[in-house]
């Protein structure tokens, strides 16, 4: 019994390390892609460009906030996924953008557009899907849309309440663009129209039908 709880945890951890490595390379290959990037990344832009901070600072200090209120509202969704993901995943972007546009200085054409758009997309929702069912915690935006679920009383399902919220995030990103005199365009494009519309879905698409079934053949 000790044994197979011992890898079980390993199982867990696994998944919860590969889904937040996932949601890190997202948030990068969506930025690189051009075409927008998804809707809470993209309102961390939006600020953090406003207020002259890194996007990697700002996440992190958002995050904190939303952690409070998760603290008080679903404190059964904080765990060590939880943190690990709030404090890497912004830094994790930075990190690979940095690497693509700074030291390789790759020329990113239409069709690697494209690619990163389409990946990006993918890795979003694996990676959310992943750590979640890791149940080692959610990172604070991921449970808002468990909170407005629980708020409801299960009136507005996962997938409804993860996409309302994603709108709402779009919009406050819009705003602090042409406050600051940014181009809204370059955070708000096809690729968070599709994240925005279709990561709730997939999530638990991926969630139900892909990751619980390899997790009962294994």
């Amino acid at each position: 019994m000790q044994k197979e709880n011992q890898i079980e945890s390993k199982i867990r951890i696994l998944l919860m390390v590969t889904g937040i490595l996932l949601i890190g390379l997202c948030v990068s290959f969506l930025r690189i892609a051009g075409f927008g990037v998804d809707p809470f990344s993209g309102m961390n832009l939006a600020i953090s460009g406003f207020i002259g901070w890194s996007f990697g600072n700002w996440q992190l200090v958002i995050n904190i906030v939303l952690l409070i209120i998760v603290f008080f509202t679903v404190r059964h969704c904080i765990g060590l996924g939880t943190i690990i993901n709030m404090v890497f995943v912004g830094y994790i972007a930075d990190f690979i953008c940095f690497l693509v546009n700074d030291i390789a200085q790759i020329h990113i054409t239409m069709p690697l557009r494209i690619i990163a758009l389409i990946l990006g997309q993918f890795m979003a929702s694996m990676g959310v899907a992943l750590y979640m069912t890791a149940d080692m915690g959610v990172a604070p935006y991921d449970a808002v849309a468990i909170i407005i679920e629980k708020a409801t009383k299960g009136k507005i399902p996962f997938h409804i309440a993860r996409v309302s919220s994603d709108i709402t995030v779009v919009m406050i990103g819009v705003l602090f663009c042409i406050i600051g005199k940014n181009s809204v365009w370059s955070i708000v494009g096809i690729g968070t129209i599709i994240n925005a519309c279709c990561n709730g879905p997939m999530i638990q698409f991926f969630k139900e039908k892909v990751i619980k079934h390899l997790i009962r053949q294994k």
